[in-house]
């Protein structure tokens, strides 16, 4: 299912850099760490942990504020306070920027109420990092934001200047430029063995696919890590039927050998892996809904991923991350221009493989045309309706000269459904429009335009 990804924009050129991210910093996110599990130990509220993350930014010299809000909910007013920092680009006016960002709240939350407090000392071990250097051509704004979606939400809008009539908060009072692209980090485990990616947004939007296939070529290539589409592992079931339960077991035995061969072969278990991918994608966009806090950018045309740490006993941690993130965040250094070359519509069936737009985009447009007929369908029954029957004079004597009453008749009649006039309607408003992108691509046309345009 699908071909092999690929990076399209020559500019960003992930891998291609010396990282220098060392056991230095990782002794700096240890220790950031040890603070952040005091603060979960004691019950610290919003406004303490806002109040050491905004000292602990400050005291590395970056200009540091706090945003307080509140989100009115039907089921519960929410209240917390995000901490931002902005790192100024030494080479440039400031008139872009990245956003490196983490949420108090790991999007494992609702299924197990894990923090994403490593994510958070990443950050700050980042922040700490990241200025020493002058190489940076663009800003970096670090963000560490309050609860999940609900601190992303307030900071973004605050940042862009949206009002929404169920959040309360002031306007930010540290700016820098437009945010080109956006790496969310979700690290809520002791360790990893596997970097997940999500990337669906609000709305089925989707992040340009090269900042997707950047990161992970930079993880598995660069570093060494197993890459996953979301946190699916992509080990094959067994041929075991133990594993699934003792009715199996004692079902698979009236099974045929013919069918139990098929059942296990390695084919038919890669094509459920990936069909596992593709569904799960589908769901996030058909539902709206974003798969993370990335999701709350692509609203406002920033491309943006969460990279997810799926939690194991080893072997990677905040060595291996942290160069993740630092070549990733210097191939977005390397960007010109946005993101524009790689595609904004697919469908991955695993870290390496996707399927295009023009893969699955024949299936929609067959069942569009089946709508359509079926409309014409409604349509032409539709024009039958009922009126009352004209009755002759000497069916209308007869009827009085009966003592019961007797219910008026009605028939059936037809309206015109001009069918055929319809189709040539569509038919038409198709060819004029192909003629007139035709002709607006000749040669002249642009000629014309470019000379009317001077």
């Amino acid at each position: 299912m699908g071909r092999g990804t690929y990076i399209d924009e020559n500019a960003l050129q992930p891998g291609q850099v010396n990282t220098y991210w060392s056991w230095r910093e990782v002794h700096a996110a240890d220790r950031y760490l040890e603070d952040l599990e005091k603060l979960r130990d004691t019950n610290a509220t919003s406004q303490q942990r806002a109040s050491y993350l905004r000292d602990e930014l400050a005291k590395l010299g970056l200009p540091t504020a706090v945003q307080p809000y509140t989100v009115y909910a039907p089921t519960g007013d929410i209240e917390g306070v995000n901490v931002y920092s902005i790192y100024a680009a030494p080479r440039s006016s400031g008139s872009e920027a990245i956003v490196l960002s983490a949420s108090w709240k790991s999007l494992k939350w609702d299924e197990d109420g894990s923090l994403n407090l490593r994510g958070v000392a990443t950050i700050l071990s980042l922040a700490e990092y990241l200025k020493r250097y002058t190489l940076w051509a663009k800003d970096i704004v670090f963000v560490i934001s309050d609860g999940y979606m609900d601190g992303m939400h307030a900071w973004l809008s605050a940042y862009h200047g949206f009002e929404h009539s169920n959040l309360e908060t002031q306007p930010l009072s540290l700016l820098s430029g437009v945010i080109w692209t956006a790496l969310c980090i979700d690290y809520p485990g002791h360790s990893f063995s596997h970097l997940g990616v999500y990337f669906e947004g609000l709305n089925g939007r989707l992040p340009n696919q090269d900042l997707l296939n950047s990161v992970l070529n930079i993880a598995r290539y660069s570093n060494g890590v197993s890459v996953l589409a979301y946190d699916i592992l992509d080990h094959l079931r067994t041929d075991h039927p133990s594993d699934f339960g003792p009715w199996m077991s004692y079902l698979w035995t009236y099974v045929p050998e013919p069918v139990q061969k098929l059942l296990n072969d390695p084919n038919l278990k890669l094509f459920e892996n990936r069909a596992d991918i593709v569904s799960r994608g589908i769901a996030w966009q058909a539902s709206g809904r974003a798969s993370g806090v990335h999701g709350l950018f692509h609203q406002y045309r920033i491309d943006a991923v969460t990279i997810y740490a799926r939690p194991s006993h080893g072997p990677h941690g905040f060595f291996v991350l942290g160069k993740i993130i630092e070549s990733t965040t210097r191939t977005m250094n390397n960007l010109l221009e946005r993101l524009h070359a790689s595609f904004f519509f697919y469908l991955l069936t695993s870290a390496q493989s996707f399927v295009k737009i023009g893969g699955y985009l024949p299936a929609a447009v067959i069942m569009s045309i089946v709508m359509t007929f079926g409309g014409l369908a409604l349509w032409v029954e539709a024009g039958w309706f009922q009126v009352p029957a004209t009755v002759s004079e000497g069916d209308q004597k007869s009827e009085t000269d009966d003592d019961e009453p007797v219910e008026p008749s009605k028939q059936w009649l037809k309206r015109s459904r001009p069918v055929v006039d319809a189709f040539a309607l569509v038919g038409c408003t198709h060819l004029i429009g192909a003629a007139l992108l035709f002709a607006l691509g000749t040669k002249p046309s642009v000629q014309a335009f470019t000379v009317s345009s001077h």
